[in-house]
Order: structure tokens, then C-alpha cells, then sequence
């Protein structure tokens, strides 16, 4: 079963002990390690300049709202502005919000079945692979994203009743769709509410995803088919932060206990463990 998943079983692939005494001392003084922990903390440093310039406080900077003629013209959409209808909203406006949470749905529970299976079958040990989790990140998601369309098919529904009560005409897209989007995407109106934490928190998650490969793909590829959230790119960054977590994590379980490295490329004592 862990096959479908990118991890292996960890009763055929956990490495023989290489001789080397993670716990010791000298071994985490050696010239690779701090190497290896630079280029690390070069990494950590990038990703934080790259969030904290486009995502910080001073990043949502509105232009100016009127033309040097004195016109009245549209606002760019800031890079990491995500609207609250955008994380519940299909990317067709004839498909119905609903659509979209049964596929959410559907994801969250096969994933988080055969994650419980995968669990039973090896243990709590394939969590020291980062493919396992990727694979928990991406059960996570659909989680979360299903709890946000329930929201969002909660507020369609309340809108269509609004509108129907008022006699608005809305035309046949009142019925079919989701909101209209604005005429032009990278540019705000001013008139469509931006997402709270969780909406936010949802997109970051869900650019962690990139790279993702087997069943993991497969979900995530629907989804992509599916949902209307953008791609900045800056977002990248919460990647590396992702991947710093997982190998800081590796090195403070080997400096606690003598084990087995799950991937060959973060044994340190090699002597190209700094160009991984």
C-alpha cells in the first residue's frame, strides 16, 4: 500500500546503521554539517525576505484609486491577494459550488482512509519520510477545503435567496453558477471581500503541494481542474520553509537517538552531503 503513496515499507527499506554515532558531539562539529546548515538557513532567509515583502503588512498596498487626469480607474490586485469567494468558488461560472465540495469531499475521505490503513499496516516509522508528509499535508488540505465550500455553498445558497426575495435580476447565472468574477483578474473593483485566515491558509497549503507525484497528484491534479485559487509565485517560499522544517527535523532526530537516515542524500557524513 505505501507504494501508492510515493513512501516504501519500512520493513524492506529502512538502511542498515552506518557506523556512524549521530549523538555524538563531534559529529554534528564537523565542516559538512555546518555547510549543510547554512545553505539551510540561506534558504529559510530567502523564503522569509520573499513572504515578508509581498505578503507582510506592507504588501496590500492599494495604487491610488484616480488617474492623473483626474479619472476614476481600476486598482491592481496585489500578488498575494486572495478573495473569499475564490477559495470555494469552481473556475467555470455554470459549475454550482457544490460540485466542487462533493470532489473535496470525496478526496478528503479516500485519503484519509488510506492514510489510516497505511498507518495500521507500518506504523508510526513512515512519518520520518517526507513523502509521507507531503501525503498527510495534502489530507490536511482537503480538510480544510471541504470545511470551506460547506462555508461558501452555505453563502451561495444565502445569496440566490437574497436575490430571489429582492426580485434582482441576476440572469441564469443566479441559478447555475458561483459569483461573477471581475472583468479582468488582475484588477480589483473594490467591491469583493478578501479572505480571512483560513481562506488564506488554504492557498499557502496548497502551493506547499507542488511536486506532488502518484495518488497524491492524481487529487490534487482534479482540484487544480477544478478550483478558481491563484498561484503567486512569491508562495513558493512556504516550499522551502516546508522542506527546512522536514530537515531540521530529521537532524534533531538523529542527534537525540542513533537511526537509520530514510533518504541516502541527507546522511551527513558523505562528502557531497552539502551539495544535496
Amino acid at each position: 500500500m505505501p507504494f501508492m503513496v510515493g513512501g516504501s515499507s519500512t520493513r524492506s527499506l529502512q538502511p542498515a546503521a552506518a557506523g556512524v554515532d549521530t549523538t555524538d558531539l563531534h559529529f554534528w562539529l564537523q565542516w559538512r554539517v555546518a555547510v549543510c546548515a547554512l545553505w539551510v538557513l540561506c534558504c529559510v532567509v530567502a523564503a522569509a525576505y520573499l513572504i515578508w515583502r509581498h505578503e507582510g503588512p506592507g504588501a496590500h498596498r492599494r495604487l491610488d484609486g484616480t488617474g492623473s487626469d483626474g479619472k476614476e480607474r481600476r486598482r491592481r490586485r496585489p500578488d498575494g491577494v486572495l478573495y473569499d469567494d475564490e477559495a470555494w468558488r469552481p473556475c467555470l461560472r455554470d459549475i454550482h459550488p457544490a460540485w466542487l465540495l462533493a470532489y473535496r469531499l470525496g478526496s478528503f475521505i479516500a485519503l484519509f482512509s488510506l492514510l489510516i490503513v497505511i498507518v495500521i499496516s507500518d506504523g508510526g516509522s513512515i512519518f520520518y519520510y517526507y513523502t509521507q508528509w507531503t501525503f498527510i499535508l495534502v489530507t490536511i488540505y482537503f480538510g480544510l477545503a471541504t470545511a470551506m465550500s460547506i462555508y461558501g455553498c452555505s453563502k451561495f445558497v444565502n445569496w440566490n435567496a437574497i436575490a430571489a426575495a429582492t426580485d434582482t435580476e441576476l440572469g441564469p447565472y443566479a441559478v447555475h453558477g458561483a459569483v461573477a468574477k471581475p472583468t479582468v483578474d488582475e484588477e480589483d473593483d473594490g467591491t469583493r471581500n478578501i479572505a480571512g485566515f483560513w481562506g488564506y491558509l488554504l492557498q499557502i497549503i496548497y502551493q506547499l503541494l507542488i511536486g506532488m507525484h502518484s495518488v497524491n497528484a492524481v487529487f490534487l491534479l482534479g482540484e487544480a481542474s477544478l478550483n478558481s485559487m491563484r498561484f503567486p509565485w512569491f508562495r513558493i517560499a512556504y516550499f522551502f520553509l516546508w522542506t527546512a522544517l522536514y530537515v531540521v527535523f530529521q537532524w534533531i532526530v538523529h542527534a537525540s537517538t542513533p537511526i537509520w537516515w530514510p533518504y541516502p542524500f541527507l546522511h551527513l557524513s558523505a562528502n557531497l552531503a552539502p551539495l544535496w
